[in-house]
């Protein structure tokens, strides 16, 4: 559907809603991904009793049932140049995200659903992780107030560590990573990388032998885990269940799970 002129894809809560409304929670893509690249975690959210709605970016090239498209594509800026990244870079994924979130709000019920503006979570893959991070405050500028959770999948963040700027980031923050993820998951691990530079609460989590596709639909091998640890961490701070979360964290890992990291 079209969602402030965006083309983006709408996962309805199952459930009844709170008083409040639904909490809301914004995905945003990996480089040439497209909105629809990790359906399996969108239903489980959705299952889970969250609103859950993706824009595509104008890099998207999911296409004709291909996941990651148009391989042609050059990135604003070469990622191996972290360093000349800034705000204005890849800014047009900031404004996809404000607008769909101020769409969706600027209606007493959004398809149906009554949404709680107080209760909204963004998550994201690769690229998806560098625009979600930088809405939760990597970049002063792009900022959004209204944001209280970000789930960022191995996200793309050597922009914000080479200007020390994850310390900025005042929201919970989950980062999920794997052991052969090679391109991203070593900046978030690694002594004064992005899990060292966030504010508490923050998490990692790390799938054993996961690559880059490890979240989306390519890779199905580690669905079941990061659902739980997921849905787990927005139930914590956009639903206050966070009994749950505690043991799940403090719990044995499960045999996909290299390693836990909690600061709270």
């Amino acid at each position: 559907m079209t969602v402030a002129g965006r083309d983006v894809a709408v996962w309805k809560p199952a459930g009844a809603a709170d008083a409040s409304g639904y909490p809301l929670i914004v995905f945003s893509h990996g480089f040439t991904g497209c909105n629809t690249q990790t359906k399996f975690l969108m239903q489980a959210l959705a299952q889970a009793g969250y609103l859950v709605v993706a824009p595509n970016h104008k890099d998207a090239g999911c296409a004709s049932g291909r996941h990651f498209g148009n391989g042609s594509q050059k990135p604003e800026l070469p990622f191996r140049d972290a360093g000349q990244w800034s705000d204005a870079t890849y800014r047009n994924r900031r404004e996809d995200i404000e607008a769909v979130i101020d769409a969706v709000l600027s209606r007493d019920k959004f398809q149906g659903l009554r949404v709680d503006r107080d209760r909204i979570g963004i998550a994201g893959h690769s690229l998806g992780g560098y625009t979600v991070l930088g809405l939760a405050g990597g970049w002063s500028s792009w900022r959004d107030p209204r944001v209280k959770a970000v789930l960022a999948l191995s996200p793309y963040c050597s922009p914000f560590l080479a200007r020390m700027r994850l310390k900025d980031v005042s929201v919970p923050v989950m980062y999920q990573g794997g052991t052969r993820d090679f391109g991203i998951t070593p900046t978030v691990k690694k002594t004064q990388g992005a899990y060292d530079q966030s504010r508490a609460p923050k998490f990692y989590v790390e799938l054993d032998g996961a690559g880059h596709f490890a979240w989306t639909d390519l890779n199905r091998a580690y669905v079941s885990t990061i659902d739980t640890y997921s849905i787990a961490f927005f139930d914590a701070y956009l639903k206050q269940r966070k009994d749950g979360f505690e043991q799940l964290m403090r719990s044995g890992r499960p045999k996909d799970v290299s390693e836990l990291r909690a600061a709270e």
